[in-house]
C-alpha cells in the first residue's frame, strides 16, 4: 500500500473542518419565514454529544488525508455521512422550544458543506473503485433503502424541510406524479419524433444539416422565453380546434411546457441517432445486404442494435435536462415540484424552495446513475457510445 497524502482528500479534509468548527450546523428561527439564529455542532446537541461527533468527524477528515485502501475510505466517508443526517435529526430536536408550535430548525451552511465535502469523498472514493454496472446499481439501491428507512423512521421529523411536507404531502406527491409525466411522457414523445427524424437525417445530407441547424436554435431559446412563445399557438388551437381542449391543451398549463420539453428533446435524439447510424461498420451492413435483407431488415437487425448505446446515451441527455426544465413548467400553470418552488420564492420561505428542489436533484442524480450503468451494460468491447 502507498503511503503519503490523498490530494483530493486533503481539500475534502479541509472542508469537513470548515463546515464542523466554522459554519452553523443548524438554524433555530421562529417561524418558517424569519431569519434564525445559527448554532455550531457543538452548540446544537445535547451534553457531550457534540464534541464526541465533532471529534468523530475530526478523525473522519484525517482519514481521508492519509492514503488508505478505498473499500475502507468508502466505509468511514458512509458512516460520517449517517452520523451527519442522524446528527441534523437530534439536533433539530433538541433545538425546538417546547410547546412552540411555530419555531422551525432548519439545516445551517455547516450540514450543507459537510453533506457536500462527504458525498464529494463517496463519489470519488467510488470512481476509483471503478465498479461494474451492477455493483453501482446495488450500492444505489442500498443507499436509497437506507435514505427511506431514516426517513421512515421519524429521526428528520423535526427539520423545517419535513414539516413542510408534513403539511403538504398530498400535493407534493401529485406534483412529483406530474413532474415525472412531464420529463418522461416529453422524452418518449421525443424519441417517437426523433428516432425516425435522425434516421432519415443520415440517409439524405441535405436534411441533415437543415434539421439539425433548426433544432440547435431551438437549443438556444431560453426555456421561459419558449414557455411564452407558445402560450399564443397554443391558445388558438384550443379556442379553434374541436375536442383540443377537453384533452387538455391551452395556452397556459400543462400542454405548453410538454410541447417546449418535447422541443428541447429532439436534438440529443436525432443527433445521438445519426451519430450512431454513422457509427455502424460498413461490413456489417454488406453482410446483411448479401445476405437479401431489405432497408427496413437492416435498420431493425443490424443498424438499432448496434445504435442502441448511442440512443442510450441520448435517453441519459434527455431525461436528466427534462427533470430540470420540467421545474420551469410551474411558472406558466404546468405543475411539478417547481411549484413549491416559486411559493417558496414568493413567501421568501427557503425551506418550501428545498423541498421543491432537492426530490428534483435526487431524480436526476438516480436517472444519472441508473443510465450510466445500463449505457455500460450495452457497450461492448471496443464500442463507444457516442453522445452530440
Amino acid at each position: 500500500m502507498r503511503t503519503g497524502l490523498e490530494k483530493t482528500g486533503v481539500l475534502m479534509a479541509a472542508l469537513i473542518l470548515v463546515s464542523t468548527f466554522a459554519l452553523p450546523f443548524i438554524v433555530v428561527k421562529p417561524n418558517r419565514i424569519l431569519q434564525g439564529q445559527g448554532r455550531s455542532l457543538i452548540e446544537a446537541l445535547p451534553s457531550g454529544s457534540g464534541m464526541a461527533l465533532t471529534a468523530a468527524f475530526i478523525i473522519a477528515a484525517l482519514c481521508l488525508v492519509v492514503r488508505l485502501p478505498s473499500p475502507a475510505r468508502l466505509a468511514i466517508t458512509i458512516a460520517a455521512l449517517l452520523a451527519a443526517v442522524l446528527a441534523l435529526g437530534g439536533a433539530a430536536h433538541a433545538g425546538l422550544p417546547p410547546g412552540n408550535a411555530y419555531a422551525r430548525v432548519s439545516p445551517g451552511s455547516g450540514f450543507w458543506l459537510l453533506l457536500f465535502s462527504l458525498s464529494l469523498a463517496a463519489v470519488d472514493v467510488i470512481a476509483k473503485l471503478r465498479l461494474a454496472p451492477a455493483s453501482r446499481l446495488l450500492l444505489l439501491a442500498i443507499a436509497s433503502a437506507a435514505i427511506g428507512g431514516i426517513f421512515a423512521s421519524g429521526i428528520l421529523s423535526d427539520i423545517s424541510v419535513m414539516k413542510e411536507y408534513a403539511n403538504r404531502a398530498d400535493a407534493f406527491w401529485a406534483e412529483m406524479s406530474r413532474h415525472a409525466m412531464l420529463a418522461l411522457g416529453s422524452m418518449l414523445v421525443a424519441f417517437c419524433i426523433g428516432l425516425p427524424l435522425g434516421v432519415v437525417c443520415h440517409r439524405i445530407s441535405l436534411l441533415r444539416a437543415a434539421a439539425l441547424n433548426t433544432l440547435n436554435i431551438l437549443q438556444t431559446i431560453p426555456s421561459i422565453a419558449l414557455f411564452g412563445l407558445l402560450i399564443l399557438p397554443l391558445g388558438w388551437v384550443a379556442a379553434n380546434v374541436p375536442g383540443a381542449s377537453a384533452i387538455g391543451i391551452s395556452g397556459i398549463g400543462t400542454a405548453p411546457a410538454f410541447v417546449a420539453l418535447v422541443l428541447y428533446s429532439l436534438l440529443p435524439v436525432v443527433a445521438n441517432t445519426v451519430a450512431g447510424l454513422e457509427n455502424v461498420p460498413r461490413e456489417a451492413n454488406d453482410a446483411a445486404r448479401g445476405a437479401g435483407m431489405t432497408d427496413l431488415q437492416r435498420l431493425v437487425s443490424i443498424e438499432f442494435p448496434l445504435t442502441f448505446p448511442s440512443l442510450l446515451a441520448a435517453i441519459r441527455i434527455v431525461l436528466i435536462q427534462n427533470i430540470g426544465m420540467a421545474t420551469i413548467a410551474a411558472l406558466i400553470g404546468g405543475g411539478g415540484m417547481g411549484v413549491f418552488v416559486f411559493q417558496g420564492l414568493g413567501q421568501s420561505a427557503m425551506d418550501l424552495v428545498l423541498l421543491g428542489a432537492l426530490p428534483t436533484v435526487a431524480m436526476s442524480f438516480v436517472a444519472a446513475i441508473v443510465l450510466d450503468a445500463l449505457v455500460d451494460f450495452s457497450t461492448t468491447p471496443g464500442t463507444e457510445a457516442r453522445s452530440a
